[in-house]
C-alpha cells in the first residue's frame, strides 16, 4: 500500500467538516486511500445492488447502521441519501462523520452542491504522480516507460501490464460508466470520438472536424466530449485571456488526466514504440502537465493554469498563476538543451513583463541550469514542481 500526498489535506478536512468528498478517475485509489486514512471507520459500497437499494427504500434505516465514522463509496449512485445525511449532521453536530467518494464528477458535485453545501470538503484523487512513484520506490526506466505505463495504481499494487489494465479499463468504462451517464445510441461511435481525442493530446480543439470523423453533429460531439470530462478522462487547457496581444487564440487544448491509458487507445504495446511515434512530444507535455495538475489537487487546491498562444505562433505550453503572479513553461521532450528553448518564453515574457524568476523550461534531459533566460528542469525535478 503505497503512501498517497492528498492524505494529509484529507485528514485536515474531516476536523473541519461533518463530510469530506474525494472524487476522481474510477480507480485512482480513493476507496483505497479513504481506508488507509481511517482504518477504524465502516466501508460500505453503493455498487452493492442490496446496499443501493437499502440506501434508496429506507435512508434512515440505512443511517441507524452507519451513524458516523463511515466511508461511503460511490455515493452519486444514491443522491437522495445525502439530504438525510445532511440532516443526520446538522443534529449531531460532529466533524468528520463521513467519507463520500464518487467517479461521476457531475453527478457526484451536483447531488453535493444541492445537499451539503458548506458542510463538506471537496478533494480530488488522480492517479499517482511522479513524486509519489519515486517515494514508494517505483522509479520508471526511462521517460517513455513512465509515459507508457500510467500512474493507475493497480497497476503497481497488483503487477498488472498496462497492455492488459487499460484496455479492460476501456471496456469497463465504455461499458458500465458511460451507458449509465447517458443514452450513447452508437456506441462505436462512441470509442471512434475516445481514440480520436488520444490522436489529439496537445492540439487545439477542434469540435467540428471530430463530428465530421465521426459521423455525428457537432451538439453530439459537445455532449460527449462533457462525459469524458465528467468521468476524468480528459481535461481542457484554456488559453489565456491577459490582452497581451489581440490577436489570442481561443481554443482549448486537449489533454488525458493519464498517458498510459493514452497510449493504449493509440494501440502502442510497448514504451519502446514510443520512441519514433508521431505524438511523443504531445505524450511528454502531456505527462508534465498532469504533474502540475496533480500537484495542486494533492494539495487540495484548484489548479490555476492556462496556455498562451497568439495567431502568428507564439506560444508558452502551460502557465500557472500562484497569489496574482504568473510564471511560464516551456515543456519540451528533447534529451538536450537549446537555447531556443525559450523563444516563446522570451516573446510572451517581453509581454508580461515576467522576468527570468518566472520562466522555466522542462525538458527531457537529466542536468537542471539557471540561465539568463530562466530555469532548465529535468524531468525527473518534476517532483519539486
Amino acid at each position: 500500500m503505497f503512501t498517497r500526498e492528498l492524505q494529509a489535506k484529507l485528514l485536515q478536512l474531516s476536523t473541519k467538516f461533518p463530510f469530506v468528498t474525494l472524487t476522481g478517475p474510477r480507480q485512482s485509489g480513493k476507496s483505497t486511500l479513504a481506508r488507509m486514512t481511517f482504518p477504524d471507520y465502516k466501508c460500505v459500497s453503493l455498487e452493492d445492488l442490496d446496499t443501493r437499494e437499502f440506501a434508496e427504500m429506507d435512508p434512515r434505516g440505512f443511517i441507524a447502521d452507519y451513524p458516523s465514522e463511515t466511508i461511503i463509496d460511490e455515493v452519486q449512485r444514491v443522491p437522495s441519501l445525502l439530504s438525510y445525511l445532511q440532516t443526520h449532521s446538522d443534529n449531531t453536530g460532529e466533524m468528520g462523520m463521513y467519507i463520500l467518494t464518487g467517479s461521476q464528477n457531475a453527478d457526484l458535485m451536483s447531488a453535493v452542491d444541492q445537499s451539503l453545501a458548506g458542510r463538506v470538503g471537496v478533494l480530488t484523487l488522480l492517479p499517482f504522480s511522479h513524486s509519489e512513484m519515486v517515494a514508494a520506490g517505483l522509479p520508471h526506466a526511462s521517460i517513455d516507460d513512465e509515459i507508457f505505463t500510467g500512474g493507475y495504481p493497480g497497476i503497481y499494487d497488483r503487477g498488472i501490464e498496462p497492455t492488459d489494465f487499460y484496455p479492460s479499463y476501456i471496456r469497463t468504462y465504455l461499458d458500465r460508466d458511460v451507458r449509465r451517464m447517458k443514452d450513447i445510441g452508437d456506441l462505436s461511435k462512441f470509442r471512434k470520438l475516445v481514440k480520436l481525442c488520444a490522436g489529439r493530446i496537445g492540439q487545439l480543439l477542434n469540435k467540428a472536424s471530430l463530428a465530421v470523423e465521426c459521423g455525428v453533429t457537432a451538439p453530439t460531439v459537445d455532449s460527449w466530449l462533457s462525459i469524458l470530462e465528467e468521468s476524468y478522462i480528459i481535461y481542457f487547457l484554456r488559453p489565456d485571456y491577459n490582452n497581451f496581444s489581440k490577436r489570442l487564440v481561443k481554443s482549448p487544448k486537449l489533454y488525458f488526466y493519464d498517458t498510459g491509458l493514452a497510449c493504449s487507445l493509440l494501440e502502442l504495446r510497448s514504451p519502446s514504440e514510443l520512441s519514433s511515434h508521431y505524438l511523443r512530444g504531445g505524450l511528454f507535455e502531456n505527462m508534465v502537465i498532469n504533474e502540475f495538475f496533480k500537484s495542486a489537487f494533492n494539495k487540495g487546491t484548484e489548479p490555476s493554469l492556462s496556455f498562451w498562444r497568439d495567431s502568428t505562433g507564439n506560444e508558452v505550453d502551460l502557465l500557472r498563476s500562484e497569489s496574482g503572479i504568473q510564471s511560464g513553461y516551456e515543456i519540451k521532450s528533447g534529451a538536450t538543451f537549446s537555447r531556443d528553448f525559450f523563444r516563446g518564453l522570451n516573446f510572451w515574457g517581453n509581454l508580461s513583463g515576467a522576468d527570468s524568476t518566472r520562466k522555466s523550461v522542462i525538458y527531457a534531459g537529466d542536468r537542471a541550469m539557471t540561465t539568463s533566460d530562466g530555469h532548465v528542469i529535468p524531468w525527473d525535478g518534476m517532483r519539486k514542481i
